[in-house]
């Protein structure tokens, strides 16, 4: 066996503890590496950006007369839903990368680099959250065209904005679970829209929730997004605001401490 094709010697394959600030720049190069591939493919940036847009002008243009009375009412009532919105099926990249990487092996050419065991899966989620501000970028602009405007001034709508990250990290825990558990890629966006579209689409995320049935407005109020999207209109559009972002933090908690340590065990039984 010549130099070039020696394998990888097994102290370095056996490195289980790293340096935090060591982990935390090798999650950073890994984010590095899922965002430069949008320079190479730029048609991942236009699905990004697509996505904010098409919803913003079909639900503006086709329910905005009958739910608002006019596009530049519904507008917005309707931005702070379709951030909430964009943000959930955002991070179902994140699932849909592992799995890629997964699949293709370069998953377990990462484990076995002298890098911490996490950092594949934290470059991940860093990697969302700028493609996360640049689907909230596009969010604004278009609607900001059809007549939206920061009615709590722009501290209010940065605090909105932060609190929807946050929420996006803790959810990516999800997707990363969603990821290592599917078969492929295809499997991901299956499992993943039959949770995404129940939990949005009944939250108020378009129309308000006491035009539905009883029992769908209690599940609106009470499921993690709807509560979320109370505390993202409140902030942006005035409205209780104490209430729903301390129970937007309490689901933020709960999320990362159930998926986050099943997200890990999952990933460790597929690649051991």
């Amino acid at each position: 066996m010549t130099a070039s094709t020696a394998t990888i010697p097994a102290s370095t394959k056996l490195v289980t503890r790293v340096n935090p600030f060591a982990g935390l720049t090798q999650s950073l190069t890994v984010a590095w590496r899922t965002l430069v591939r949008i320079k190479h493919n730029p048609a991942d940036l236009a699905d990004l950006s697509v996505q904010p847009i098409v919803f913003t002008l079909l639900f503006a243009f086709v329910f905005g007369g009958a739910i608002g009375g006019s596009v530049e009412t519904y507008v917005q009532f309707l931005i702070p839903g379709v951030l909430v919105g964009n943000m959930l099926f955002t991070t179902l990249t994140v699932g849909q990368g592992l799995n890629s990487d997964l699949t293709k092996g370069v998953f377990d050419r990462l484990q076995s680099l002298p890098i911490a065991r996490w950092a594949p899966l934290a470059g991940r989620v860093i990697a969302d959250q700028f493609k996360q501000l640049w689907t909230i970028l596009v969010s604004f602009l278009i609607g900001l065209l059809l007549g939206f405007r920061f009615e709590m001034g722009v501290i209010r709508t940065l605090a909105a904005l932060g609190l929807i990250l946050l929420f996006a990290v803790a959810f990516s825990w999800v997707a990363v679970l969603i990821g290592v558990m599917s078969k492929d890629p295809e499997q991901v966006n299956l499992f993943g829209l039959s949770v995404l579209l129940p939990i949005c689409f009944a939250s108020g995320q378009f129309s308000p929730p006491d035009t539905m049935p009883g029992w769908l407005q209690w599940f609106a109020e009470v499921n993690p997004v709807g509560i979320l999207l109370q505390a993202t209109r409140g902030l942006i559009n005035g409205g209780p605001v104490s209430g729903p972002v301390t129970w937007t933090l309490v689901w933020i908690a709960v999320l990362v401490i159930v998926f986050a340590p099943l997200s890990v065990r999952a990933l460790k039984r597929r690649v051991s």
